[in-house]
């Protein structure tokens, strides 16, 4: 790393975390310190496998990670963790990146590729780029759970009226279509916009679009 002026700190909630991963101690102590001194906690790991074995935090953060690792690159790492379904934001690291290396990374999700050395306010800038986007997924994801959760006080018949209705049939086109009168559909139709916190049909609609409700076929006897 190269130090030609003040790194400047990070944008970043104080409590995020950076996972280092990387096979030389002098570079996992040497970003230890720079990602402290700005505030932001650190995790170390030596290989894959140490990550893999180890505990990872809950809060927000990005993994820092060498391409070149002994056992397992950095790139077969990635394709491990996203089976997983470990979704940090990953700043690749490398001294021997290529085109094609870098293409795959970045196809996989990786915020950046930095080549070594890189400077300090580089590494900084990427760091914050990865954690404005894990803060941005965080938050879509806790979003989508409130929605979620509304979605599952509804009833069975409330569902079926709630995904016609935002599929952009009328009252009386549901109320055919379900066999029941206007007016219970209506009934229906303002349990479901009460439950899910809603007052427009457009927001019923964003809603309905977050979890994936789709128009469902006809039911003739759910209550």
């Amino acid at each position: 790393m190269t130090r030609p002026n003040q790194a400047q700190p990070p944008t970043a909630p104080s409590s995020a975390t950076v996972i280092i991963v990387d096979d030389d101690a002098g570079i996992r102590s040497s970003l230890d310190s720079l990602f402290r001194s700005v505030g932001l906690e650190t995790r170390l790991f030596g290989s894959p496998a140490e990550l893999l074995g180890g505990s990872l935090p809950n809060g927000p953060g990005c993994i820092v990670l060498d391409v070149r690792l002994p056992g397992v690159s950095g790139l077969d790492l990635q394709s491990q963790l996203i089976r997983q379904g470990i979704s940090y934001p990953i700043i690749f690291m490398t001294g021997h990146g290529d085109i094609p290396m870098s293409v795959r990374a970045m196809k996989a999700g990786a915020v950046d590729f930095l080549s070594k050395p890189f400077r300090d306010q580089d590494m900084l800038d990427a760091v914050t780029a990865a954690l404005e986007r894990d803060a941005q997924h965080r938050a879509e994801a806790a979003t989508k759970e409130d929605i979620r959760t509304q979605y599952e006080t509804l009833t069975a018949r409330e569902r079926e009226v709630m995904a016609h209705v935002t599929a952009g049939l009328m009252n009386k086109q549901v109320a055919a279509l379900i066999g029941l009168s206007e007016i219970t559909v209506k009934i229906h139709r303002g349990n479901v916009m009460r439950k899910m916190g809603v007052r427009s049909l457009a927001d019923l609609v964003r809603k309905a679009e977050a979890l994936g409700v789709s128009q469902p076929r006809r039911t003739t006897d759910q209550t």
